[in-house]
């Protein structure tokens, strides 16, 4: 969804943009309280009635940005000066006595022309559900100000990362990737009950399932994609998979090329760590003209097979077969979106242990990572 102008917005007296915003001066953003007529220092008071605002409208909703507007009666609009907007995330909208008082929820702005956008990724979260209310304000002459009553509360949801932030998640990511290291298998830790279902239930098939929550709150791919994860990483001193896992003591091992080839769209998906010095890259392969390589190809940043960061595959120079490399320095959660025939591979114990604290299954995102972070909500 494409990110609204700048013109007409509603900021936060709190921005760390607040040069940024060239259509509203500093002196016209203020917080203010919601409950009653009256702000703490006494500067709100009741005096002719203004309009309530009416038929409110929420539009061009992004991760950390949506326009509002509502209707007025015409006569009145000459005697409004500021507008007072009250967002809360919704589960919080009882219990705003227990926030700090550096959380911009309460804001105001110059009464300008309708829709205006509010914009601010330190108050505005992606896929977070949000309600909001309008007040009209006359600022009078000895600055106290004359105020309708509430509108209606209105309840909306924030949206997903564009491509615009995954680019950026991309970028950061690109930096710490490290050098490429090569591997020659794709591989899937579970339970020796996982694969035993697999067998009897399933057709001997491993099925896609709804990719959890981990990563990145805006992340488009979280809840939605169908897929199953597969580990690729290596480790440095004997260029084979590590022999301890968090996820199960049996694993299934398939040849790189099964599932990565020529006829593979290769995605990136999200960027994040959870409060350790690990970072974790997740991409998306999806044969090409899947289901899943319609839905990565309107939501994700596509990568080049053969010339990235993070995983790549190329002709040999020598006998033209495909050779296969992965970064060193990020671990790459790879989610292949189709079913996977456990024919096409072998299944065996591992020797080592099952770690369960590197489990990544709805990990959350560590915020105030500068490495994995981008600004917008997290």
């Amino acid at each position: 969804m494409e990110v609204p102008g700048l013109a007409h917005n509603l900021t936060s007296p709190l921005s760390p943009c607040e040069g940024m915003i060239k259509d509203l001066s500093l002196d016209t953003l203020q917080l203010c309280e919601r409950d009653g007529s009256k702000s703490q220092d006494g500067s709100i008071c009741e005096m002719e009635a203004l309009p309530v605002p009416q038929n409110i409208k929420i539009s061009n909703i992004t991760c950390d940005s949506f326009k509002i507007c509502w209707d007025m009666e015409a006569g009145s609009k000459e005697r409004i000066t500021h507008y007072f907007i009250d967002l809360n995330k919704k589960e919080n909208k009882n219990s705003n006595k227990f926030k700090h008082k550096d959380v911009p929820t309460k804001l105001v702005a110059k009464a300008v022309p309708l829709p205006m956008t509010v914009r601010g990724h330190w108050f505005l979260s992606p896929r977070t559900e949000y309600t909001v209310a309008v007040q009209t304000a006359s600022r009078q002459t000895d600055g106290d100000y004359s105020v309708s009553e509430w509108s209606e509360i209105i309840e909306f949801c924030t949206a997903d990362y564009s491509t615009v932030h995954l680019n950026q998640l991309l970028e950061k990511a690109e930096v710490i990737a490290g050098r490429m290291l090569p591997f020659s298998v794709f591989y899937r830790n579970q339970n020796k009950e996982y694969f035993d279902h697999a067998r009897d239930e399933q057709e001997n098939r491993m099925l896609p399932s709804v990719k959890d929550n981990s990563g990145s709150h805006g992340s488009p791919i979280s809840g939605k994609l169908e897929g199953i994860f597969f580990s690729c990483n290596t480790e440095f001193n004997t260029g084979k998979p590590a022999q301890d896992s968090p996820y199960g003591r049996h694993r299934f091992e398939v040849q790189a090329d099964a599932l990565f080839n020529p006829d593979t769209s290769l995605y990136f998906g999200d960027f994040y760590c959870m409060y350790t010095a690990y970072h974790y890259v997740i991409l998306v392969l999806a044969p090409k003209g899947s289901r899943g390589d319609e839905f990565c190809k309107q939501r994700l940043p596509a990568l080049d097979i053969t010339n990235n960061r993070f995983l790549t595959c190329k002709q040999s120079e020598g006998d033209g077969g495909l050779v296969f490399h992965h970064a060193q320095d990020v671990i790459l959660e790879v989610i292949y979106t189709e079913p996977v025939d456990l024919a096409s591979g072998t299944v065996a114990e591992i020797s080592g242990h099952q770690l369960m604290s590197l489990s990544t299954v709805n990990a959350k995102k560590d915020p105030s990572c500068k490495t994995c972070n981008i600004s917008v909500g997290r």
